[in-house]
């Protein structure tokens, strides 16, 4: 109830600048609507991030009332139905999001990523290229580590790789990244510079089953026999009915 009152407050606060202190018909304006649809999406998506998707419908149904081919209400819209796991309603959304936008670079990558939850890689890869040709786009490192974990599922390891070292100049701070490039190196016994993304990737997040592997591997490799244990000890509390700890325990 508190989060849902803090949201109400927050569209009075947006809707409030729709209407100005001498003019009470501002949505009757082009202005005063834009600035409506823009506060109604905005509002959603504050719904969308705290899980509350059947919320996030109702401002969003508003904004389709005032531009039904609008692209952010729409893209917004995509995200909610993809939530629900409704892909069919979340493809149209997307798609009509970029007949009106085609070269949103937001917009296409989140449809790449969308696409890529449904394993269909090759069409995500296109999208997440046409996003990496603006060069602007502020997020266009996240748009690299996408395509590149994209490209290691089509099995192009090299364009992987290439594209994964891309989104890490971009941004050093990336730990899907840095644990893909870890990986890789340990792939290819490089060890020192596996070891180097996997302590970035550490300082950056939280273990899985997978990272939990690749670092008792990597301690055993330099001979760090308390930080293996660590590692299988965590593996077996936290994830022991998964492929990862047989694996481990298979190496020991």
């Amino acid at each position: 109830m508190i989060l849902r009152a803090a949201l109400s407050v927050v569209l009075v606060s947006l809707l409030a600048g729709c209407v100005s202190s001498g003019d009470s018909s501002a949505m009757t304006t082009d202005k005063g609507r834009n600035e409506a649809r823009e506060a109604y999406v905005q509002l959603g998506l504050g719904y969308l991030q705290q899980g509350m998707t059947g919320q996030a419908k109702v401002p969003l149904r508003k904004a389709l009332e005032l531009d039904k081919s609008d692209p952010d209400t729409n893209a917004a819209l995509a995200l909610v139905y993809q939530s629900e796991m409704e892909p069919g309603l979340a493809e149209q959304a997307f798609r009509t999001a970029l007949d009106r936008r085609p070269d949103d670079a937001r917009i296409l990558n989140n449809y790449g990523s969308f696409l890529y939850e449904q394993q269909r890689y090759q069409e995500a890869s296109a999208q997440f290229q046409k996003a990496a040709a603006d060069t602007l786009y502020p997020e266009r490192s996240r748009v690299y580590e996408n395509l590149g974990i994209t490209s290691l599922k089509l099995g192009q390891r090299d364009a992987g790789r290439a594209q994964l070292e891309k989104a890490l100049r971009l941004n050093r701070q990336q730990p899907r990244a840095l644990l893909e490039m870890a990986e890789l190196s340990y792939e290819d016994r490089h060890y020192v510079p596996a070891r180097d993304y996997y302590d970035r990737f550490s300082l950056l997040s939280g273990q899985n089953a997978r990272s939990l592997l690749l670092g008792a591997r990597l301690a055993n490799v330099f001979d760090e026999r308390t930080p293996t244990a660590n590692y299988g000890q965590q593996l077996k509390r936290l994830y022991p009915g998964t492929p990862e700890y047989q694996q481990y325990l298979s190496e020991q």
